[in-house]
């Protein structure tokens, strides 16, 4: 019995703690707000290539060259769109990992175990369904990378449009999950999609970087030193062969993301504040303009169900995502021993690993390098992921607005703060002063009721007295 008090059994997807909790309301909101900018962008994409009178401006957009050609950056459009927007994107993902590594729930190797056997199961299997299906129908297995990642603003946007008051501990799963699976995305991209290296301009980068490193040990500030410098670096790391978004990663893990005493944020957080809503809001969404118009056709929608390819990328977004996903947490649990939280249940978990199905931007860009030589096939597997990733997103909506009723009475727990102390009260249950403050509370009630009891006594006796009042002859008026 005592080593049951002092050892309590571990939650999966318990409550979360009250900083780590806003910590992730204040993400979600931006990623939200980005993720319905990223759904309008892909929408006006999809309109623009395929209405006839604007496909020539489509494309004369998308491949219009600009940039110093001397140092090797005279790209198109759309080139600078995902080799540089997505730089920033990848930038606040490092920043997102850091802070998760040193100050939020994957400090805690028991806590991290979770989220990283479920991202990683939830990358691996659907390579394995596309490897699967592609080996079946003798197809191409240069795409397998193309259905591992989750997209969590496209998510998240789907969560805004249909509503659902998703507690905030899958909200916080979700998230994590999509930092892992950007971080593995990246290492992805820089093993398997780095063809030949230009040794002297990565060495550079790495002494660019180096630099970058000692800058913030040392303390140094303002956005005019390290705006310059990352610049350079990004352009050094993309004449090196290796994807320039690699850069933005690195810079992002290099941020201080502990607090020093004294300080309400950390570095690492308080350029994540700032540089958030640039990624969410302008470098995400420019990309997606840039690369999901893609010609759609009832011929090229067919094509998605029939080649190899595409219908590797399909299968592998909607059941690959959600069968590792769900399949990863499950072992967790049952090999470490740890219960579900009493709030959830296991649909609960399964809902969330449908919807991390959804594989848009990342996806887009794997997509772009897999098949870099085959415009038709690039544009066929491009249509794919939107498919796969809209098949997803239907299946996610159906089976959390199932469960919508139980998810509001949960957020409605959660919102609670009936002391009106600013902390919700489920965050307090186990503090003296929060029940001393609601007793004083209920009795301040109480003594208006009794007060109201006595003067509504009062009122009817004095008319009760009243001859011929109300009450008397049969309650007829005086």
């Amino acid at each position: 019995m005592a080593a049951s008090r002092t050892n309590p059994a571990r939650k999966v997807l318990g409550r979360l703690s009250l900083p780590e909790r806003t910590f992730v309301a204040d993400a979600l909101r931006t990623e939200t707000v980005g993720g319905v900018l990223l759904l309008v962008a892909a929408v006006t994409a999809l309109i623009w290539a395929n209405v006839p009178a604007l496909h020539g401006s489509y494309e004369s957009v998308s491949h219009f060259h600009f940039g110093p050609a001397a140092l090797g950056l005279n790209l198109s459009v759309a080139h600078w769109a995902a080799d540089g927007l997505l730089a920033v994107f990848f930038f606040v993902a490092g920043i997102e990992l850091k802070r998760e590594l040193v100050a939020g729930d994957l400090r805690d190797p028991k806590a991290a175990a979770l989220p990283v056997v479920a991202a990683l199961c939830g990358m691996a299997v659907p390579a394995l369904v596309y490897a699967l299906t592609n080996l079946t129908g003798h197809g191409s297995l240069s795409g397998w990378a193309v259905p591992t990642a989750t997209d969590i603003a496209f998510a998240l946007a789907v969560l805004a449009v249909i509503g659902t008051s998703l507690p905030s501990a899958l909200r916080a799963f979700l998230l994590t999950l999509a930092v892992v699976d950007d971080l593995f995305a990246i290492l992805i991209i820089a093993v398997f999609f780095t063809s030949t290296i230009d040794f002297a301009a990565l060495g550079g980068a790495v002494v660019g970087l180096a630099v970058f490193w000692l800058l913030l040990r040392k303390g140094v500030r303002g956005w005019y030193v390290y705006v310059p410098l990352a610049l350079v670096i990004w352009g050094l790391m993309y004449n090196s062969g290796v994807h320039a978004t690699i850069a933005g990663v690195a810079m992002g893990l290099m941020l201080r993301c502990h607090r020093r005493e004294g300080e309400a944020h950390s570095p690492g957080e308080h350029v994540e504040h700032l540089v958030r809503p640039l990624s969410a809001g302008l470098a995400v969404p420019l990309f997606a303009l840039f690369s999901a118009g893609v010609v759609v056709s009832g011929g090229a929608l067919g094509d998605v169900f029939t080649k190899p390819e595409t219908l590797g990328v399909v299968l592998g977004l909607v059941v690959g995502k959600a069968a590792g996903i769900f399949g990863g947490t499950w072992l967790t649990a049952r090999f470490t021993r740890a219960s579900l939280s009493e709030d959830l249940a296991w649909a609960d978990v399964f809902a969330v690993a449908t919807l991390a199905g959804i594989g848009f931007t990342v996806s887009l860009l794997i997509g772009e390098l897999a098949f870099a030589g085959d415009a038709v096939l690039t544009d066929e597997v491009k249509a794919a992921v939107l498919t796969g990733s809209l098949i997803a997103a239907l299946f996610a909506t159906v089976l959390l607005k199932i469960r919508n009723a139980r998810y509001r009475r949960l957020c409605e727990d959660e919102e609670r703060d009936d002391d009106l102390d600013g902390v919700p009260d489920i965050y307090e249950q186990d503090d003296p002063a929060y029940h001393l403050r609601m007793a004083a509370i209920f009795e301040s009630k109480a003594a208006e009721h009794r007060r109201l009891a006595e003067l509504k006594a009062a009122e009817r006796r004095a008319l009760a007295e009243v001859p011929g009042g109300a009450g008397e002859d049969n309650h007829r008026p005086a």
